[in-house]
């Protein structure tokens, strides 16, 4: 890692501030080459870490822009490595002019996360923080942002550690008992083992159980739209959406299709679906519309059922119900709660009904609480909801093996046994921070990010 990397750390649109990014040894003298200071100054010798005033130049030597630069020195930067930051206006191409400058005196373009893989592997990040960096970038909700930034402050390296560092005493301890035999080191003790074990076991459990909750917050829940024609299923997507994103008329079957939008409401992120109304089809295109309806359905984490309350319930509204059934959670719409109603609660087989006009926004609130207590339900978004798939699945390994130890340790087997499982545990824990995490692992994570970052 002794080659100097630099890449463009912002956007490739047109804004008001653009950075070009420089990392490794000697990056101050390359950045020198192409960003003189006002002062007069060289790059090289700069204070450290405070923003100074310069221009930057072109490979011509044309200055292309008034600019600020900052250097932070190994191994206090993000990197770990000498880095240099030229904080500039957000010109795309003035920012590529620059970045064709800087390689032009010795830089190399940054490969995808590079500069996140160099702190990583420089001990400034462990692995789980690495990730929240992307999660950090990606995150669609306030709720989201602050568990990333959890994460980004090593909240789960803190529920991890200790689990992996009680298992690492009680292996360490093990060995030494059997490599030393003759030393005055005191025996190894059965409830000890089982004690270390059920905290493992405890920890590990409230870890997992919260990953569907982080499912939802980092993807948002799929929720889907669904009843009969003119139930006015397109009328609550663009009621939630704050927009027409769909057609409505009073010809039934407008919709022919599923139509997706993410709508915030309130805590929660849905990925909402608008679904065909739900009826004997017309015509094979309506046909294939009402299938995929049906089985959106089956995909989803939330079906909402809308009625339309002015009318007598019929057949159609029977097969959308049962439609609505194969979600996990579910919820109706009386709609239409504007006009003399001839659907009641009662009439309707679900635990919560929601009486409401699409049309009017009249009473949208309640199914705002209904979402925020269901899929927010007040849980602290600090970086303890385990939310990436990589993550729950090495810590499901690790509980699997602390399971298996417990169950050898209940047949009478011997602590050799016992320990071998133990250390699996640990091999999966030290997956999740990057203590045991092969390389290609580690390439394919760093893969994801953006140039830049």
């Amino acid at each position: 890692m002794r080659d100097v990397i630099a890449a463009v750390a912002t956007g490739k649109t047109p804004c008001a501030i653009g950075i070009l990014r420089l990392s490794g040894e000697g990056c101050a003298g390359v950045a020198q080459q192409v960003f003189s200071l006002d002062s007069g100054i060289s790059l090289t010798e700069a204070p450290n870490r405070k923003l100074l005033l310069g221009k930057l130049r072109d490979r011509q030597g044309r200055v292309i822009d008034h600019a600020m630069a900052v250097v932070c020195r190994a191994p206090h930067s993000y990197t770990g490595e000498d880095t240099v930051e030229l904080q500039c206006h957000g010109s795309p191409a003035m920012l590529a002019a620059g970045l064709e400058a800087l390689f032009a005196a010795g830089a190399r373009q940054a490969l995808p996360g590079e500069f996140t893989k160099r702190a990583f592997l420089n001990g400034q990040l462990d692995l789980t923080q690495a990730e929240a960096v992307v999660d950090l970038i990606d995150a669609e909700t306030a709720d989201a942002a602050a568990n990333a930034a959890g994460q980004l402050g090593g909240a789960l390296r803190k529920r991890i550690d200790p689990i992996y560092n009680d298992l690492t005493d009680l292996c360490s301890h093990f060995h030494a008992v059997l490599d030393y035999p003759d030393e005055d080191i005191e025996d190894f003790g059965a409830e000890e083992l089982a004690g270390t074990l059920r905290r493992a076991e405890s920890a590990l459990t409230e870890m997992l159980s919260t990953f569907e909750r982080g499912r939802h917050l980092k993807q948002g829940v799929k929720a889907v739209l669904l009843g009969r024609p003119n139930a006015g299923k397109s009328s609550l997507l663009n009621a939630l959406a704050g927009f027409e994103r769909v057609i409505v008329t009073e010809i039934a079957g407008t919709t022919r299709d599923t139509v997706e939008e993410p709508v915030r409401i309130g805590r929660v992120l849905l990925r909402l679906t608008d679904t065909a109304g739900i009826r004997e089809a017309n015509d094979r295109i309506e046909a294939l519309g009402v299938a995929r309806s049906e089985a959106a359905a089956k995909e989803a984490d939330l079906a909402i059922f809308v009625c339309d309350a002015s009318e007598p319930l019929n057949d159609e509204d029977l097969r959308a119900m049962e439609a609505a059934k194969q979600a996990p959670k579910r919820l109706a719409v009386l709609n239409k709660s504007d006009l003399e109603q001839c659907v009641g609660e009662e009439d309707l087989p679900f635990d919560t009904v929601i009486s409401l006009s699409a049309k009017s926004g009249d009473n949208l609130d309640a199914l705002k609480d209904v979402l925020e207590r269901w899929f927010a339900d007040g849980a602290l978004c600090d970086g303890s909801i385990l939310t990436n798939a990589r993550q729950f699945g090495a810590i499901t390994r690790a509980a699997e093996a602390i399971g298996r130890a417990q169950a050898a340790l209940r047949g009478g087997m011997t602590p050799d046994a016992v320990l071998t499982d133990a250390e699996e545990a640990m091999q999966a824990l030290g997956e999740v921070t990057g203590r045991t995490v092969r390389e290609d692992i580690t390439n394919r994570i760093f893969e994801r990010f953006c140039v830049g970052k």
